[in-house]
């Protein structure tokens, strides 16, 4: 096996052991996301710096401190229905749903760039750009962490878990087989690394990483917490989520390719940037979103 290979596997199983070893640590604090939320904060912040990095090899500087902020205040807006709801300032009889803080922030954020775009505006031309790029940045980024930050706090550790374990199992699955056996290029003007053999090795260890959550650490671990969704739920949990988690492999590809990137930082060799690690679970948490919240895996 080359040495690459054996490097980026190894790595990704630490990698995914870490973050399942902190989300067990999460599982039994008093708050949720009291060890999780440290490590997101960081996450977001070089993940939001690369996406920066990458915008600015294209000629486009939106405010970095704006787009820092937006993502932070994103993030974090995520807790407030745990100690205050922002709603009852208005009305007590408010159907509020504990996710409308987020679109709450977003809003707020959108103003904010606005704002931030209008204060430093000199001549035109660029500003366009500059809140569009701030406004991606801070949906791709903060909104996508928001998912799983209510992944964790909706449904529990487990359901963030189970993003991580399938995604991650699935990014393995494509570097192992594609690399072992991988021989019809599936987007080579794209990603030229990325072959149908691969996809195919992705979605078959994110499906039996789904079958081995779902049917057996779930109700050994923590049995009777969770409510049961479809007992055939982690056939399609471990296909959708495992198809959105190569999608936002090519979508975070398809933004280095256009400004010429290999990586979006060499911040880990082997893998790159943060936003090479992550660029998979983006995508892929508002996909496991929804299927916690229609009940196929839990509830």
């Amino acid at each position: 096996m080359p040495t690459m290979l054996r490097w980026r596997i190894l790595l990704g199983i630490v990698i995914t052991a870490a973050l399942v070893g902190l989300c067990w640590l999460d599982h039994y604090a008093s708050v949720p996301g009291a060890w999780l939320f440290p490590i997101a904060v960081v996450f977001i912040l070089l993940s939001g710096r690369e996406v920066l990095q990458l915008s600015a090899a294209a000629g486009i500087r939106p405010l970095a401190w704006m787009v820092h902020c937006g993502n932070l205040l994103l993030f974090t807006s995520n807790w407030l229905p745990l100690r205050w709801n922002i709603w009852n300032i208005f009305s007590s009889e408010y159907p509020a749903a504990p996710s409308n803080e987020p679109l709450f922030a977003l809003a707020i954020v959108v103003l904010l760039v606005f704002g931030g775009e209008m204060y430093r505006f000199q001549k035109p031309g660029g500003v366009l750009t500059n809140v569009s790029v701030a406004v991606f940045t801070i949906v791709y980024i903060g909104l996508m962490f928001s998912c799983m930050a209510q992944l964790r706090i909706t449904w529990g550790i487990w359901a963030l878990a189970s993003l991580i374990v399938v995604v991650k199992a699935g990014d393995v699955g494509a570097y192992t087989v594609g690399r072992l056996l991988g021989r019809t290029k599936m987007v080579p003007i794209l990603s030229p690394g990325k072959t149908v053999e691969g996809a195919i090795g992705a979605l078959t260890f994110a499906c039996a990483a789904s079958w081995l959550t779902f049917v057996w650490l779930m109700p050994l671990t923590v049995p009777g917490h969770y409510r049961a969704g479809q007992s055939w739920g982690w056939i399609p949990f471990g296909l959708l989520v495992g198809v959105a988690g190569m999608v936002g492999d090519l979508a975070e590809s398809l933004i280095k390719r256009d400004v010429g990137r290999k990586d979006s930082s060499r911040w880990l060799p082997g893998f790159g940037g943060v936003l090479d690690i992550v660029d998979s679970l983006l995508l892929a948490a508002p996909v496991a979103w929804f299927c916690w919240a229609l009940g196929v895996v839990g509830r």
